[in-house]
Formats: structure tokens, C-alpha cells, sequence
């Protein structure tokens, strides 16, 4: 994978609890790990997958 950080949700606070963070540059998939063990596993999650994930907690919001 190229240089591009992780990123972590805006809703996650700043605190460094439980966490995910996601990239973004990877075509057609997007990983995801645990912000407290980055040498961990990457899950890595079809993109169209994830956004139908996104969409689902959006309309529970």
C-alpha cells in the first residue's frame, strides 16, 4: 500500500479508544484495522460492502 495514512472516523473522539481506522486509496476494497494495534491484521472489506455498511448506520443515526 502506498503512504497514505489511515484515517479515523470523526466520531471516534480523540481519546484512543476502541477505534477503526480505514483507508482510502485502495481500488475496489477498503482495509480496516484497530487503531490500537496498526501492526495488526487489515480486514480488507469490498468497497461496495462497506458503503452499504455506512449507508445502514447513517439511517440509524
Amino acid at each position: 500500500m502506498s503512504e497514505t495514512p489511515w484515517r479515523r472516523s470523526s466520531h471516534s473522539g480523540m481519546d484512543n479508544g476502541n477505534c477503526l481506522e480505514v483507508r482510502d486509496d485502495v481500488p475496489a476494497t477498503v482495509p480496516v484495522r484497530d487503531s490500537k494495534r496498526p501492526e495488526g491484521p487489515v480486514v480488507n472489506v469490498p468497497a461496495v460492502a462497506w458503503a452499504d455498511f455506512i449507508d445502514h448506520l447513517k439511517r440509524r443515526a
